[in-house]
């Protein structure tokens, strides 16, 4: 019997890449739900084109497009056993889908990151302040919660019945370090994977801009602070 796994792709105007995200995504999984988070351009339009199921989240924000496609799976008749997070500018290989779930396919692991590994990584791929917010992020986690993650890459893994018991919050910047620090808090399992990282289609919405950058160092960091006083 095949393991029921779903992907959930934020994407916010990513006509140029949405499309090749969903054809390079391997065939295991059963349905590729793409929330359009207020998109202005075609990428509804490539997503449906390409075979996925579209969805609209007009409120801004990473985690309420995240959100919202939880919503749309917890009003199905029949749930996935795993829910894969992927985003929708090309700067992930899908293809790589098969190495994220594995751990939880062949050792029952909770929750799976793919670790963007700087051996892996193109040149250019991540902004000064990504590989800087990930390192600070990742060495408090270490330091307050005996942590072993190395990244807070958005192409990540969990079994669904997991992501439930999270309760996730987040609507903006902090929806990554929110799922890892509750998993440590649950006590959840949890692997990283290396995986390969690209130069992204288009400019970021988050890295590629100082008000971004700053929002979400401020909201990742808010949310391990109040996970190690709590």
């Amino acid at each position: 019997m095949s393991t029921n796994i779903k992907v959930i792709i934020p994407a916010f105007n990513e006509e140029d890449s949405i499309g090749l995200v969903i054809k390079e995504i391997p065939d295991i999984v059963s349905e590729i739900i793409v929330v359009s988070n207020g998109s202005t351009d075609r990428t509804e339009e490539v997503a449906r084109d390409s075979g996925a199921t579209v969805l609209r989240e007009e409120r801004k924000g990473y985690g309420y497009a995240c959100l919202a496609g939880m919503d749309y799976i917890a009003r199905q008749d029949i749930k996935p056993e795993i829910v894969v997070f992927l985003d929708g500018d090309y700067s992930d290989y899908p293809e790589e889908l098969t190495k994220i779930v594995e751990p939880i396919l062949k050792n029952d692991i909770d929750l799976v990151i793919g670790a963007r590994d700087k051996n892996l990584r193109e040149s250019g791929s991540m902004t000064i302040p990504q590989i800087f917010g990930n390192w600070l992020a990742t060495t408090l986690m270490k330091l307050f919660f005996g942590a072993k993650f190395t990244d807070l890459g958005p192409f990540r893994a969990i079994k669904y019945d997991k992501l439930l018991k999270l309760q996730m919050q987040d609507k903006t910047y902090g929806w990554t370090v929110e799922m890892q620090l509750k998993a440590l808090r649950k006590s959840y399992s949890y692997t990283e994977v290396p995986v390969k990282y690209k130069k992204r289609i288009g400019v970021s919405k988050v890295s590629g801009t100082i008000k971004g950058a700053i929002f979400a160092g401020v909201k990742i960091l808010s949310w391990i602070f109040k996970y190690s006083f709590t």
